[in-house]
């Protein structure tokens, strides 16, 4: 480790360092050995007010700025965030045990992306004219929300956070963050960061706890907006929160995507895009296409080269830029995959390759490959948020898509083939908010990205997440004299 990651307080409001030891104790795990390597207190009552007070009183002078003004804090932002690739990645690592190998390409950066793409678009948020016959006309302002709450997810606490804040705080909203209690660290220092740029103090806060806190964030009258990313079981709980006091809301939710794979794909093209798409970050990604269904004439070639692949993979030391494989995030997660795991096994799948806990300090287990899955089992059917592959055989291209839609889930689905019309064929089908063909995974900030059914509502990145964070006003103007019936 080579610097104490303890922050200076537990939280960030107004622009300072704020600790209130009263709140309950919570410790900051290292995945990889087990060892608690820092501690924050949960957010009091009096802390989560102060937050709410400081972002309720900064967002009329931050809204009353120009969107190039702000966009100007933003960029700046991005550019500390890249100077400091390096020192944020290795904090990502220690707050969730991803490899260095993952983080310094895929965390920060990601986070800087998504600061710089809507600092660059804030400038240009205008509204628009529209004639109407005899010379009155309409005008559209777009404002800002007022007081947004973001929710964390623990597996992208830096990415989540940026993502969050850029298209906010670009509209020119404020925001109090409350970061995953499990992963608690990340966010501290895009705060940091932030006020390093040149935001003013109230505009992005910080304040860690668990679901009583963010409860009390997401149901006060000042906050206008709460973007949450997480599982459906606290999704459904936030949503209904925030639709009792008619709050905007985009939920970023979990899923059990579909992978499709034809016979006709080339197989290291398939391989590694299964691989990506289940086994990167440990499978502790929110869209990964852990149903990957593969044409019957392939199975046999493409369950043997991902078993072949698999031992390619580097497990050891996240800090090594060489491990390709880290540890799960916490003891609760790694119970979770090894129960799946078990139900597999005795539900008649066939564990091809994998699967085992590591005998080693922290949360290690090896990535599981799964083959004659059924639609019916568990591991087909729920999120596993873990690094197994269920593969499953199909005949035809109806078929296919079939199965590929019979779930509650809707965030990602992907299709490997040669034949690029039945692929464009497929991803018309799919019932999911974001496609992939002859790859996974990937999600520039320049694309919207967000699920459909169970996963979720709304979009993050893009121009899409502008809709989601600010309002239209409409002013009608009258040229000529009103007319009255008496």
């Amino acid at each position: 480790m080579s610097y104490d990651p303890q922050p200076v307080a537990s939280h960030y409001i107004n622009g300072e360092h704020v600790e209130d030891a009263a709140g309950a104790e919570i410790p900051v795990i290292y995945p990889a050995s087990g060892e608690t390597i820092a501690r924050v207190h949960a957010a009091t009552p009096a802390v989560v007010e102060q937050a709410l007070a400081a972002a309720d009183a900064a967002k009329r002078d931050w809204a009353a700025m120009s969107g190039t003004e702000r966009g100007r804090v933003l960029r700046r932002a991005a550019d500390i965030i890249r100077s400091r690739n390096r020192e944020l990645s290795e904090l990502e690592t220690l707050d969730t045990g991803k490899p260095l190998s993952e983080t310094l390409v895929a965390d920060a950066t990601s986070a800087a992306d998504a600061l710089e793409y809507f600092g660059g678009l804030a400038g240009a948020l205008t509204g628009e004219h529209v004639a109407l016959p005899g010379g009155d006309f309409v005008y559209t302002i777009r404002e800002p929300l007022g007081v947004c709450v973001g929710i964390g997810a623990w597996n992208y606490p830096t990415q989540i956070a940026c993502w969050k804040a850029a298209p906010a705080l670009a509209c020119g909203n404020t925001m109090v963050f409350k970061p995953s209690e499990t992963t608690p660290l990340c966010a501290l220092r895009i705060a940091e960061i932030l006020t390093e740029a040149g935001a003013p103090p109230g505009v992005f806060n910080v304040v860690q706890g668990m679901g009583e806190v963010g409860a009390a964030l997401v149901s006060d009258s000042r906050v206008a907006k709460v973007s949450l990313t997480g599982s459906v079981p606290t999704g459904r709980r936030v949503y209904a929160m925030a639709a009792e006091g008619m709050k905007h809301a985009t939920m970023e939710l979990g899923g059990k995507s579909p992978l499709v794979i034809f016979d006709d794909a080339d197989l290291d093209t398939a391989v590694s895009a299964a691989i990506n798409g289940n086994f990167y970050s440990t499978g502790q990604v929110c869209s990964n296409g852990t149903r990957v269904f593969v044409q019957a004439g392939l199975v046999d070639a493409f369950c043997a080269r991902v078993a072949e692949r698999m031992k390619d993979a580097v497990i050891g030391d996240p800090m090594d830029e060489a491990t390709t494989i880290g540890p799960m995030v916490s003891e609760r997660q790694i119970g979770i995959v090894e129960g799946y795991i078990a139900q597999g096994k005795a539900g008649g799948a066939t564990l091809v390759a994998g699967g085992e806990r590591l005998d080693r300090p922290g949360f290690w287990i090896t990535p599981a490959l799964f083959r004659d899955v059924t639609d019916d089992m568990a591991i087909a059917r729920e999120e596993i948020f873990g690094p197994v592959m269920s593969v499953m055989s199909f005949d035809t291209e109806e078929e296919a898509l079939a199965r590929a839609n019979a779930t509650e889930f809707g965030l990602a689905a992907g299709v490997i083939t040669r034949d690029l019309a039945r692929a464009h064929r497929m991803v018309a089908g799919f019932e999911a908010g974001s496609c992939y063909i002859n790859t996974y995974n990937l999600t520039p900030v320049e694309a919207p990205f967000g699920g459909s059914k169970m996963s979720g509502v709304g979009r993050e990145n893009s121009r899409a997440a502008i809709e989601h964070y600010s309002q239209m006003k409409s002013v009608y103007v009258a040229l000529n004299a009103p007319e009255a019936p008496f």
